[in-house]
């Protein structure tokens, strides 16, 4: 690469960044080296590789990978690629390979570990260098494999901080979700969702706390939602998720935004969390959750009231509608977002329908708000091609950003402290000054 430390550095102010960022590919592919080829990467949830040979293929930076259940229920995630030929092992998606993975190529065969187990006429490999149990003969797994409550993360390289310490606060949004779950754990459920957006991929997660732009962009929805609402003389649920980013400045300007160290952070739920007695499915929820934990530990899991949190590099759970919105960078101005849904195990039905409800009428390709988002990213990437201007900026409330243990909290809800939080990270990791990035070119 020939893009030097010093160059990069000079792409992030402390209100501002350079729009090579979003636009350069070799800049695009540093990133997949330096943050995703380091820092660790959310995989897939365990539930998705429920028995011995299930496997769940993905995408870590431009690294495919797999994610596989061995027979002594161990999690491994080993890259998609046979060390013959180098033929991806498995198709994308989720499957079952049974008790070992075969290539469809030659018929190699691996553990579920990745360790190489057979090869056709061996006869025909005798008095050459070749050495079944040399690792240049198995699928290559990933350095290190950490499973968070369910979450399972990897991280390419070697050495680093351990999971726990690189998700930091963050933790608290995986916790709240498994805990609104009577029996305190989750499952994917209900399908996948897969949007392709024509921008880079650090623009979602600027957006995902951006407030100052949901009553813009979402303008037409929210006027729709409430022409509806008029004609019903209510406002169903359906109508209120979309009405909801119709808000004026105000509202917004009082959530919370916390952020912490390695670009990640929480936006405050911008629906009344003390609906957990009110309405039905809530009100069946939380007496779910009552009978498992009691009253007023039931109301605390409740009462964190999050929209977004985002996880830098792996993505956006969303506690209340139990999501996982995957981010996954394709090229500089590609990105695949897949939509996870997640069941409470133990809860009442009703609150999987509503989540499934809040995901097709919100974040679906066909939903009346998502496509308002990908249509201004891809505007974003467009007009950052132009003549127009060199630097993005991040001015809203720069300097007033309030330190507290771990990262920061912002002193109102509009401020771009998210966004500057995250180019605070991307600049370390760049210029390999996290723990997780030592030894990397």
């Amino acid at each position: 690469m020939s893009i030097s430390n010093e160059t990069l550095a000079s792409l992030v102010r402390p209100d501002g960044v350079h729009k090579s960022v979003y636009t350069d590919p070799e800049i695009f592919e540093l990133e997949m080296k330096r943050i995703y080829g380091q820092a660790w990467i959310y995989v897939g949830h365990e539930s998705q590789v429920k028995n011995p040979g299930d496997y769940h293929t993905t995408r870590l930076g431009d690294q495919d990978v797999v994610m596989v259940r061995a027979s002594n229920g161990q999690i491994h995630v080993v890259y998609n690629r046979c060390p013959h030929k180098g033929a991806k092992v498995v198709p994308e998606g989720d499957g079952t390979t049974g008790k070992f993975f075969r290539c469809p190529y030659h018929a190699w065969t691996f553990k579920l570990d990745g360790t190489h187990l057979s090869a056709p006429l061996k006869n025909g490999l005798q008095n050459t260098c070749f050495d079944a149990t040399h690792p240049e003969f198995s699928m290559r797994k990933l350095a290190r494999v950490s499973v968070y409550r369910g979450f399972v993360f990897a991280s390419q390289a070697a050495d680093g901080s351990d999971l726990k310490s690189f998700l930091n606060g963050v933790t608290s949004s995986i916790d709240n979700l498994c805990d609104r779950s009577p029996l305190g754990e989750v499952e994917v459920a209900g399908g996948v969702f897969r949007v392709l957006q024509r921008s880079n991929w650090k623009v979602f997660y600027e957006n995902l706390h951006d407030t100052m732009h949901a009553p813009v962009t979402h303008e037409s929805s929210v006027v729709s939602a409430r022409s509806q609402a008029e004609q019903l003389n209510s406002l169903p649920f359906e109508l209120l998720i979309m009405e909801g980013n119709g808000e004026p400045y105000e509202f917004w300007e009082k959530l919370a935004l916390r952020a912490y160290e390695n670009g990640h952070g929480y936006m405050e739920g911008i629906f009344d969390p003390n609906a957990a007695e009110r309405d039905p499915v809530s009100s069946a929820h939380f007496a779910s959750l009552t009978e498992a934990y009691g009253v007023e530990r039931s109301r605390e899991i409740l009462g964190m009231n999050r929209h977004n949190t985002v996880i830098y590099g792996s993505g956006s759970p969303h506690t209340v509608f139990q999501q996982f919105r995957v981010i996954r960078p394709l090229s500089v101005d590609r990105t695949l977002v897949e939509i996870q849904l997640f069941k409470l195990r133990g809860a009442p039905d009703a609150v999987f329908e509503r989540a499934m409800t809040y995901a097709n009428v919100i974040n679906s390709p066909s939903s009346n708000v998502m496509p308002d988002d990908v249509e201004v990213y891809a505007r974003c990437q467009e007009g950052n091609l132009t003549n127009g201007g060199d630097w993005v900026s991040m001015h809203r409330y720069a300097g007033t950003d309030v330190v507290v243990e771990d990262g920061m909290v912002s002193i109102n809800g509009t401020s771009e402290l998210p966004m500057r939080n995250q180019f605070v990270a991307w600049k370390r990791f760049m210029l390999n000054a996290t723990d997780a990035a030592k030894g990397t070119e």
